[in-house]
């Protein structure tokens, strides 16, 4: 795709095809992805009854400059299966950081992390060249438009293209529809 988008003279960043990994290196790209498990988790299977491929969107990623913080968030519900795919999620590389599931009295569940990813996104970005959220959740543009007037950052989405908030597509620099080449 050919727009460039400048922030500063010496940072320009390519908005890009998931296949194209021709970025701009400066002299730092430091890179920060921060998952929203269940939102991923949820949106993949139910539009495409597939699991998302997190080792293929780490090495898409990484091919762009030095992941220097990966954090995946992600619901405790005591369940092997859950437990081996945070393994799985800690192989690749991601700290993984757990909350637990909690049943509300009145049959709804709560066990969100947004705020948590809000503040590690916070603290964390005046040292990355670059923030990979993936989250279809509207809540995040508010992140986004904070983390872009405070700091030279570059911030990219992925979601999936149906289930991500209009509004959250247009905050970021570039948004990434999840598709066939992320997929399981």
């Amino acid at each position: 795709m050919g727009l460039v988008i400048c922030r500063t003279s010496f940072r320009c960043v390519l908005s890009h095809a998931l296949d194209d990994v021709s970025w701009y290196h400066g002299p730092m790209n430091n890179i920060g992805i921060y998952v929203d498990v269940q939102n991923i988790y949820y949106t993949t299977r139910q539009i495409f009854n597939r699991q998302f491929n997190f080792r293929a969107l780490w090495e898409h990623v990484s091919a762009g400059g030095e992941i220097t913080q990966a954090h995946a968030y992600a619901i405790e519900r005591n369940d092997s299966r859950q437990r081996a795919f945070q393994q799985a999620l800690r192989h690749i590389g991601f700290e993984v950081s757990l909350k637990p599931y909690i049943q509300r009295s009145d049959g709804s569940a709560k066990g969100d992390w947004d705020v948590g990813i809000t503040i590690d996104v916070l603290s964390h970005a005046p040292d990355l060249d670059r923030v990979v959220l993936l989250s279809g959740d509207g809540d995040f543009d508010l992140l986004v438009q904070a983390v872009q007037s405070r700091h030279d950052v570059f911030f990219e989405v992925y979601g999936v293209a149906d289930l991500t908030a209009d509004s959250l597509k247009r905050a970021a620099n570039s948004f990434n529809a999840i598709d066939e080449r992320l997929l399981l």
